[in-house]
């Protein structure tokens, strides 16, 4: 099952008309809306505005990450909609990630715990290892959360991410986080981690778009009752504008999609 993700066009969403969206079962039982609103490069000051009219409109997923530095605006726009009754938090599915500075075990708690203080809520519904890399821990405030060496280079740690998962499963069983999985791994990542972990993994979220299909990962992934989260499936613009030649063109501006949007009348976006 291919699960769409992604960050939309905040205004737009102003004027979007409220949808039903349907639900995936995960492997450990647990319900994920099969649509989520993506938070990633949300601009301060319009994100809980967005957030607002995002639920509004029919979104029960949001997802968010420490590395976003946007959790307190994610859980002050649930809550303001549960306190005037649009939902209750049963209605909604709140992702959100540990970051790749917190993977030795002795953080993961720490980190988890720090993002269930700045959603300000009473349990996560998923949690994300961001990546399997490890880099250096050199603090909690956004300027620790990419270290740099004094050449320039990311300083990246040998923390295995097996010893990661280890810690993430124990979060699972204080009950204040319902699922967890893992994000941008591949096959071979994947294959290792379930010879050794004691808790499969619920989902896996990746790039996936038109240009960039992952048809094999997916494959192997649904072999092993893992969810495949897409992110950025109608591609990543910012991205492209700086590296034509190694990301694939947004689907949105692809000639193709231009063209079967001018037989039908419709514009791409």
């Amino acid at each position: 099952m291919l699960i769409k993700h992604f960050v939309p066009n905040f205004r737009r969403i102003m004027s979007t008309k409220k949808v039903s969206v349907p639900k995936v079962k995960l492997n450990n039982g647990t319900e994920m809306p099969v649509l989520g609103l993506g938070t990633w490069l949300s601009k301060e000051g319009e994100g809980i505005t967005a957030l607002k009219a995002a639920i509004d409109a029919g979104y029960r997923h949001i997802d968010t990450a420490y590395f976003y530095q946007n959790e307190k605006e994610v859980g002050q726009a649930v809550r303001e909609k549960i306190a005037d009754g649009a939902v209750e938090r049963g209605d909604m599915f709140i992702t959100t990630k540990l970051w790749n500075t917190f993977h030795q075990p002795e953080y993961v708690e720490q980190a988890f715990q720090r993002s269930l203080e700045n959603l300000n809520v009473d349990y996560i519904d998923l949690y994300l290892m961001h990546t399997p890399m490890s880099y250096r821990f050199k603090g909690w405030s956004a300027d620790d959360l990419m270290p740099y060496d004094a050449d320039g280079k990311l300083e990246l740690t040998e923390v295995d991410y097996l010893d990661t998962w280890k810690a993430m499963e124990k979060l699972l069983k204080t009950g204040k986080v319902r699922a967890i999985g893992v994000s941008n791994f591949n096959s071979e990542q994947i294959a290792r981690l379930l010879a050794e972990c004691e808790i499969k993994p619920v989902t896996n979220q990746v790039e996936c778009s038109p240009g960039l299909n992952q048809r094999k990962l997916t494959a192997f992934c649904k072999e092993r009752d893992i969810t495949i989260t897409a992110y950025s499936p109608l591609g990543r613009p910012n991205y492209y504008e700086k590296d034509p030649a190694n990301v694939p063109k947004p689907a949105l501006d692809d000639p193709r999609v231009a063209e079967i949007g001018a037989k039908y009348g419709k514009t791409p976006g």
